[in-house]
């Protein structure tokens, strides 16, 4: 099988390109302009970073991407869809007023902002994939309509999955709420009853009658739910919450199956830049110490590829003074071979990521790094 093509670059600029510049020669080295734009709503999933945190990709990037789609006669918009958990972008108004507040409005990037699953995280669309894990995957609407979707993705390190790169992007990143809670746990939230205040309000949005008020607490019977979500959008008090219990290697081949979802039957293509590489996810309200200087700026149409490249090239990476890595590595008896991100956080591991998305076909592990 011929190896992917996976297009890079290093941060370094000169008189004559500045990195802007530079990020736009990469994607149309990378193919760009191979895909038929015109006309063509283009979905350019991104992160938009939690209020707080100062690690996500700078508006200046989306900006880049969102002016080529347009001048190849397409029409961009920025997006994501909310968080499971309860933070700054829990509902789409939360969301876009974290959105603007870092930087990223439609006078800064040149297009709007859609959150993909809507007001409360709850407009999807059903997407058939028959996965071994997942079986219909529940993606914003709004991404589901697009024609086009385009990754931009801030390669970084993770709590869970170990980093997060593109698949973690697109995967986790375009679901529901619903769709974030299958792939976190079974699929079914539990409530907190410290939290609950026994209105009722679950009991009026469930269409299954799985929600009970029991001695003034909501209790949610899981042989009823059929995790839609929509009680974790209606809670007033947050009491309501997805679980966090399925094995790491689990979660990784759902987040896979997921991917699959957003790109088959349509062009994608996918960028990544591995600058400010924290050890936690933009979802965290603060960003620590980098674990590694910055890499560059890599893009290509294979989602695995890219990944795999990133991790590679990551790993190369010495590792800088005072981070969670460097920490973890002087309490370390053998220093001889690690994995950066493995080291972050012993308890994860991502090979099961890649691993899993080659074996469904969303891309392959053997690339061919071409510097530009």
């Amino acid at each position: 099988m011929e190896k992917s093509h996976v297009f890079y670059t290093t941060f370094k600029t000169s008189l004559r390109e500045n990195l802007l510049q530079k990020l736009h020669r990469l994607m149309k080295q990378a193919g760009f302009e191979q895909i038929d734009f015109t006309d063509k709503y283009a979905a350019i999933k991104i992160h938009f970073g939690e209020y707080g945190n100062l690690a996500f990709l700078r508006p200046n990037y989306a900006k880049v991407v969102a002016d080529y789609v347009k001048e190849l006669g397409g029409k961009p918009f920025l997006t994501d869809c909310n968080t499971l958990y309860v933070g700054s972008r829990k509902n789409a108004l939360d969301h876009l007023e974290t959105a603007y507040a870092n930087g990223f409005s439609p006078l800064q990037t040149g297009c709007h902002i859609i959150i993909g699953d809507g007001l409360k995280g709850t407009d999807e669309a059903l997407v058939p994939i028959n996965g071994e894990y997942v079986k219909e995957a529940r993606i914003g609407q709004a991404i589901m309509d697009a024609d086009i979707v385009i990754s931009l993705t801030h390669f970084k390190g993770h709590e869970l999955t170990g980093f997060g790169g593109v698949i973690k992007n697109i995967g986790m990143g375009s679901a529901s709420r619903a769709g974030k809670m299958e792939q976190h746990c079974e699929g079914k939230p539990n409530v907190n009853t410290d939290k609950c205040i026994g209105c009722g309000i679950c009991l009026k949005i469930c269409a299954h009658d799985a929600p009970t008020i029991t001695n003034g607490k909501a209790v949610i019977n899981h042989k009823k739910c059929v995790g839609c979500g929509r009680c974790l959008a209606v809670c007033p008090k947050d009491a309501i919450q997805g679980g966090a219990d399925a094995a790491i290697p689990m979660l990784n081949r759902k987040m896979a199956e997921y991917s699959l979802a957003v790109c088959q039957g349509r062009p994608c293509f996918h960028i990544a830049l591995i600058c400010d590489v924290s050890p936690n996810c933009d979802c965290h309200s603060e960003n620590d110490i980098p674990i590694i200087p910055n890499v560059g700026m890599l893009a290509s149409f294979d989602p695995v590829a890219l990944d795999a490249a990133c991790a590679d090239l990551c790993n190369r990476m010495p590792v800088m003074d005072g981070s969670v890595l460097c920490e973890n590595l002087r309490k370390a008896h053998d220093h001889a071979e690690h994995d950066h991100f493995v080291m972050t956080h012993p308890e994860t591991e991502w090979t099961s990521c890649i691993e899993h998305g080659v074996k469904i076909g969303l891309g392959s592990s053997e690339y061919e790094l071409i510097q530009i």
